[in-house]
């Protein structure tokens, strides 16, 4: 399995940003996605993970309601919409797949991308 982060950039605090992961090769192994950040010095931080075919969604109580993570099983992807930037959410964001249901144990997942860099200005 293969993972391709996009979307990330430069925006001002309070704006918004869509990023998307798209994921190749044997997508059959996939049960679930999610999304981690992570900043210099600091540990890879759960974002959302969902899981596939219609399952459901989580994200994580610290980001209070401003993320929420979509799929299209059709094409294999999955979305994090972030609204109300804060500077606070600046990181790499990294996409991951997973055959199970890993949720926010980074560690469950065996599939990653590449990540995709959120700056958040002030």
């Amino acid at each position: 399995v293969q993972l391709q982060a996009s979307g990330g950039g430069l925006v001002q605090a309070g704006g918004s940003l869509r990023l998307s992961c798209a994921a190749s090769g044997h997508t059959s192994n996939i049960y679930a996605m999610g999304w981690f950040r992570q900043t210099p010095g600091k540990e890879r931080e759960y974002v959302c993970a969902i899981s596939w075919n219609n399952g459901p969604t989580f994200c994580a109580d610290s980001l209070e309601g401003r993320f929420t993570i979509s799929r299209d099983d059709a094409k294999k992807a999955v979305y994090l919409q972030m609204n109300s930037l804060k500077p606070e959410d600046t990181a790499v964001y990294t996409c991951a797949a997973d055959s199970r249901w890993s949720g926010m144990y980074s560690r469950g997942y065996p599939y990653w991308g590449q990540g995709t860099l959120v700056t958040v200005s002030s």
